[in-house]
């Protein structure tokens, strides 16, 4: 190809002299690229998807850019990165068009700013018109019998060529290759490479339940037998009652909660003044209250499955050391929680008498009144404090919610046993 038809030479010499260039098609001159088949350089007309001598990065030797790509990329070198991608796509380019980073590097040639570039093939004047430059030669089609049809088939058409790899592209695509990174998403990392078989595992385990199952049918048979002959219906009842958590309140007859009002306040929602709740149980000739009353609850809760599960959950509440003496000598171990008025006498005959110690073992609930100040004694006391208001009885049930929600909690990370 000389160097007067060349089209890159073409177009970068109407770029430097500012020369007009237009565009036309079948029907003759045109307004839109988009719409040409043809670019009018200079007074040559050259067809827009004619190969020129920019070699493509990454590409194979023979492939180059189009005339059109070239103009493209220096028609729209002012333009974003991302508008010039898209006018390159309505323009067909969808693959084929200058890189973002390639872009410059081509404007910069076409305007004269650089004077040559490494991926700029060389003119040579053996190659015939048309055909860019590093294309191997074609055959000559030396040794092909001539037959009639050999000769018909290369009259019509010219013969493929061999494409011959240039040694110092594969060179630099082995490098490429070397120093590429795979990409993993998380299906690839989870997926492992290494096939696991839990086979004997599985095979362990079905042993082990194989011989749970067989020692509860045993055990329960003979506990079936004896357990009439060894227990009473009295022991079985005080054994269940030894497993009940035990809620230890204060013996002040000024406290808010007493052993007259408790019952109503935890199980029903219901704050009483504790003199109105021991004057309404003298009238019924109640004189004086248990020392030890059972408290229940409703509690519901839901497996793994969603399935709901409302059980009914005891409680024993008591005042004083002498009735948690009758539950037995571990009674201090079901002791859950402990209300108090803020008054360190409350604790002397404790196991624990020591306020710090005593809450580091047990809940501590301080009970006041919601308009009360801040008692100084317990600023240093584990305690929730519980605020009873003294007039709004509709705020009673999310007191009592809050107090079984925090007493929940503790029991299930510290005697986890009394939750069953």
């Amino acid at each position: 190809m000389s160097s007067t038809s060349d089209a890159l030479l073409i177009l970068r010499q109407a770029v430097k002299s500012k020369e007009p260039i237009s565009f036309s098609n079948k029907d003759g001159p045109c307004t839109s690229l988009l719409n040409a088949t043809h670019l009018v350089i200079s007074g040559t007309s050259l067809p827009k998807s004619s190969p020129t001598r920019y070699r493509k990065p990454g590409a194979a030797p023979s492939d180059f850019y189009s005339i059109e790509a070239i103009y493209l990329a220096w028609l729209l070198r002012d333009a974003p990165g991302a508008e010039y991608m898209k006018q390159a796509r309505e323009h067909g380019l969808a693959v084929g068009f200058v890189s973002v980073t390639e872009r410059k590097s081509v404007v910069d040639w076409l305007e004269d700013k650089i004077s040559g570039h490494e991926r700029i093939a060389p003119l040579s004047s053996a190659e015939p018109s048309g055909t860019p430059p590093g294309t191997p030669p074609r055959p000559t089609g030396q040794g092909l019998p001539t037959t009639p049809r050999n000769r018909t088939h290369a009259a019509e058409s010219p013969p493929k060529r061999r494409y011959v790899a240039d040694s110092h592209d594969i060179e630099v695509v082995k490098k490429i290759r070397q120093n590429e990174v795979e990409l993993k998403d998380r299906n690839t990392v989870l997926r492992g490479i290494k096939p696991n078989n839990f086979s004997a595992v599985r095979t362990a385990y079905s042993e082990k339940l194989k011989k749970l199952k067989e020692a509860s049918r045993s055990g329960g048979a003979s506990s079936h037998t004896t357990a009439p002959t060894t227990m009473d219906a009295k022991l079985l009842a005080r054994k269940a009652r030894h497993n009940y958590p035990i809620i230890m309140i204060s013996s002040s007859p000024t406290a808010l909660i007493t052993m007259h009002n408790v019952k109503k306040f935890l199980q029903e929602s219901t704050f009483e003044p504790s003199q109105e709740a021991r004057a309404h149980a003298a009238a019924e000739g109640n004189t004086r209250p248990e020392d030890m009353i059972p408290i229940y609850r409703k509690r519901t809760t839901i497996d793994s499955s969603g399935k709901e599960t409302e059980t009914q959950a005891r409680y024993f509440i008591v005042d004083s050391v002498e009735a948690l003496q009758k539950f037995g000598a571990d009674a201090w171990d079901r002791v859950v929680c402990v209300m108090t008025t803020g008054q360190a006498w409350q604790f002397r005959p404790y196991k624990w008498n020591e306020p710090r110690q005593l809450f580091h073992h047990v809940k501590g609930i301080y009970v006041t009144w919601s308009n009360d100040p801040p008692n100084p004694k317990t600023k240093d006391w584990n305690v929730t404090e519980l605020k009873i208001d003294p007039h709004r009885r509709h705020v009673d049930k999310s007191v009592v919610a809050h107090f079984w929600k925090t007493l929940d909690t503790w029991i299930q990370a510290n005697k986890p046993s009394l939750m069953a």
